[in-house]
């Protein structure tokens, strides 16, 4: 393991204005996603509509460090036979891959999942490094209910990511840690917060058994906000004060940078809670994005599967990318959103 490069590549993952474009979805998710847009789910079309993202020079020179693929996107060729990977490199931004495998109900606890994909990792690693890419994530859900996270799934999916980032970090990748704390359910902020401080503390606590260099990994966590069935909201200011005192109790200094998800929230509120983030400052880490639907949501309704509106959805792809790009560097204005590109 080379820690340096493993650093520069972390660095450049969460450079000031510029985050992660999360288009890994699987061939199931992007379906859903497909079926909502009138557009059938071919292997043609999931390469047409991520080659548009990815060819949309300003967006991804200026706002996208990288982009987080699915197995079947690593390998697909553009229509003009330009492997894909090529394209992000060309644009400046990294390619990455999705190394899980999914989930599965856990053993003897109803309700809860864990995440499976460790089996051949170590195999199938240096092939994607050979392939270009830089860095890899692996997702850990963590539902919250009644008598739910217990702490065989907290452990259980908390030592599966140390396992999983020492691994990457073996065949000279960053890995992209994340715990998610979903937002289905009706709790409330307090219980966010709550289990969001025990999968952070019991995940570094296991990256540290592993061995695993925090200066070579980018955190991918949940902000703290209340469920999406929950009878109380939150403003802007008690996400992003909330979601800091975490991060402040529960990650090291050492970590380059903090990268969230965006988990279900719109597109203005996931780039208004960064944004607001980053305007208390003062933080030893990077905060920017790691989106998928708050990136990709308006391009896909702009696009809609035809290739006569692919420069509308670039388009718009540009736009989300600057604004969260703003908010990466505390400078967004909700004004800005009605000057959309």
């Amino acid at each position: 393991m080379n820690l340096d490069d493993l650093n520069k590549v972390a660095k450049a993952m969460v450079a000031p204005g510029k985050g992660i474009l999360a288009a890994d979805e699987s061939t199931g998710t992007i379906g859903k996603r497909f079926d909502a847009i009138k557009t059938e789910n071919t292997e043609d079309n999931r390469r047409d509509y991520r080659e548009l993202m990815f060819r949309t020079t300003e967006a991804m020179k200026n706002n996208i460090s990288g982009v987080i693929l699915y197995d079947e996107t690593i390998w697909q060729k553009a229509k003009d036979g330009t492997p894909l990977v090529d394209i992000i490199k060309k644009a400046g931004a990294l390619p990455g891959i999705k190394v899980d495998e999914g989930i599965k109900p856990l053993p003897n606890s109803p309700g809860e999942v864990i995440t499976i994909g460790l089996d051949k990792l170590a195999d199938r690693l240096p092939k994607y490094y050979e392939q270009g890419a830089r860095f890899a994530k692996w997702r850990a859900v963590i539902d919250v209910g009644p008598g739910i996270p217990s702490y065989d799934c907290i452990h259980a999916n908390a030592h599966a990511l140390a396992r999983y980032a020492a691994l990457c970090q073996a065949a000279q990748i960053v890995p992209i840690v994340e715990p998610e704390v979903l937002m289905d359910g009706n709790h409330d902020m307090d219980a966010c917060q709550k289990v969001t401080t025990w999968i952070l503390k019991e995940t570094f606590q296991e990256l540290f058994y592993a061995k695993v260099a925090l200066e070579g990994i980018v955190l991918k966590p949940n902000m703290i906000v209340p469920g999406k069935g929950s009878k109380t909201r939150a403003t802007v200011e008690e996400v992003a004060q909330r979601t800091v005192d975490v991060l402040k109790n529960c990650v090291p200094g050492a970590v380059p940078g903090i990268a969230f998800l965006s988990g279900g929230q719109t597109d203005e509120e996931a780039t208004a809670n960064l944004d607001a983030m980053n305007k208390i400052g003062g933080l030893p880490w990077a905060l920017t994005f790691s989106y998928g639907r708050a990136l990709q949501a308006a391009p896909q309704k702009a696009w809609g599967g035809k290739s006569e509106n692919v420069a509308a959805a670039q388009r718009a792809f540009m736009h989300r990318a600057k604004m969260n790009g703003l908010a990466a560097l505390g400078q967004w204005k909700a004004d800005l959103e009605k000057k959309a590109a």
